[in-house]
């Protein structure tokens, strides 16, 4: 894959329990090898400034001071996955310069292109970050009837605890993707999901974006802030931000 690809998508988050909450939004990743030069349109540009880029030092680390694929591989090798075949990011990228990623995945491949493994890089508005290694015990094909579960043990947002557990399902398809995440816990819980159509990465594609959802993350943070309104505005508890794991990564 040397072709960066657009994925014009949609997100829905889904609380459950005594105080519920659903919001379903618009919103744009770019996926694309991680180790090989990418080939994008004018308006996009990979380690450098431009209207969309993706950098390495916003992935693989703590933002801001990421290694990009060098992170992900000791990671991989670290946890005696043997993948490889193509290490794919798929991300929101850099609009105008700014960034903000709630999730990203590193896609792991084998050699004749099944996907093995995905690290789910989570970060907080507070600017920590945490990932989890979603992979089967066997280390076997992901299959999109496969659920991979997780403990959570990071705090991402202030009106959910640090308890209970995640469960992550994947179809990855050469023309879609679809990713699924259900957090449990005892008082409730949600589902957050990613959805939508792989099509090459072009200027038009990049200047409709912009027209249809300005600002790039600036426009997702506003829309997370205003989120998190409505739940303290229903009643919902506030947990201040407790210290992140010492960990990077868990499994």
């Amino acid at each position: 894959m040397s072709a960066v690809e657009h994925i014009a998508g949609h997100t829905y988050h889904g609380r459950k329990g005594a105080i519920e909450n659903a919001f379903r939004y618009s919103i744009d990743y770019l996926l694309l090898d991680a180790e090989v030069d990418a080939r994008g349109p004018a308006l996009f540009r990979r380690n450098r400034r431009g209207v969309t880029a993706l950098h390495d030092r916003d992935h693989g680390g703590a933002p801001g001071a990421g290694s990009g694929p060098v992170w992900a591989r000791e990671v991989l090798k670290q946890h005696q996955v043997h993948a490889p075949g193509a290490l794919l990011l798929l991300a929101q990228p850099r609009v105008l310069g700014h960034v903000f990623n709630p999730v990203s995945f590193w896609l792991s491949h084998t050699a004749d292109g099944k996907l093995i493994a995905v690290i789910a890089e989570v970060t907080n508005t507070f600017g920590d970050r945490h990932s989890y290694l979603c992979v089967k015990p066997d280390r076997s094909e992901i299959l999109p009837s496969d659920r991979l579960v997780a403990t959570k043990i990071f705090h991402v947002s202030p009106f959910q605890p640090i308890a209970g557990g995640y469960v992550f399902r994947f179809d990855i398809q050469p023309d879609r993707i679809g990713i699924w995440i259900e957090f449990s816990h005892g008082d409730g819980g949600l589902i957050a999901t990613l959805t939508g159509t792989r099509k090459p990465l072009t200027n038009r594609g990049v200047v409709g974006a912009l027209l249809r959802r300005p600002f790039g993350s600036r426009r997702v943070l506003a829309l997370i802030h205003w989120q998190a309104f409505k739940l303290w505005w229903k009643g919902a508890r506030y947990r201040p931000r407790p210290e992140p794991p010492l960990e990077d990564v868990t499994q």
